[in-house]
């Protein structure tokens, strides 16, 4: 992953990360960051030079959409101010916890978005803790504490497979391609699948949403810093969501804008 995001490329795809106005200031660097890729083999290292960096691409481009402080004026323009945050903006509505035998909550503790997917909920965080190697339920303060630990939840959540969905990773890497369900769906092998993937029961199939149009735009500018074109399906305006029965169901991440 290194020899496709280098250090010099890391800051200018984040470039005001560390302006004063970012709470996650100092936070998101580019040490953990690699420390983390190289936590999990195939991330940004599969396929052909094309697809690595588009997985990369679009890695940075969904995470950079959870954790903005961009807005339309800001300078550079708005899809230069990703990863201003490290823990979910605003008043997090109660304490993220679902009643669960596997994954009971701690006293006290309280499961809202943290880290670059903004990961939430203690079903969330306890297997995410027990694949990266830290205690979730009694910990979950660490993603917002140790960088390395933040971006491993964030590459685990991309390279893990949650059915019915497949994971980021397999979609981007070219290692999924559409069942005739699918197809009838509307869903196509693209970015606009990872969006279905990731929010996809508020974002997708209703034609034009801004949420969606703010991931794409981060994922386009840093395709043009990679050198690399879009591929195809970068919407997922015409898709419906994964899992029609899934919908009501608490998603695994909060945007913080």
């Amino acid at each position: 992953v290194s020899s496709v995001i280098t250090e010099s490329i890391f800051n200018d795809l984040l470039k005001h990360r560390n302006d004063a106005g970012c709470k996650a200031k100092g936070f998101y660097s580019y040490d953990a960051f690699i420390a983390a890729a190289n936590a999990f083999p195939g991330f940004g290292t599969t396929g052909d030079l094309t697809s690595q960096k588009r997985e990369l691409a679009a890695f940075f481009g969904q995470t950079s959409h959870e954790t903005t402080g961009g807005w339309p004026t800001a300078p550079d323009g708005p899809y230069a101010w990703g990863y201003c945050f490290k823990e979910e903006q605003g008043n997090p509505p109660g304490e993220y916890c679902q009643a669960s035998s596997q994954w009971p909550c701690a006293s006290g503790k309280r499961y809202y978005g943290r880290g670059p997917v903004q990961i939430s909920w203690n079903y969330n965080y306890g297997p995410a803790g027990k694949a990266v190697g830290f205690d979730g339920i009694n910990n979950p303060d660490i993603v917002a504490n140790d960088a390395t630990v933040s971006f491993k939840t964030a590459v685990w959540f991309w390279m893990t497979e949650q059915s019915p969905k497949p994971s980021c990773h397999n979609v981007m890497a070219g290692g999924w391609g559409p069942s005739g369900s699918d197809t009838a769906a509307g869903r196509a092998a693209g970015y606009g699948v990872v969006t279905n993937i990731i929010n996809g029961g508020l974002e997708c199939g209703k034609g034009s949403d801004s949420r969606q149009e703010d991931r794409i735009g981060f994922y386009k500018r840093y395709c043009d810093i990679l050198g690399v074109s879009y591929g195809s399906n970068l919407d997922c305006n015409s898709q419906k969501p994964f899992g029609f029965a899934a919908q009501s169901q608490p998603r695994l991440i909060k945007t913080v804008v």
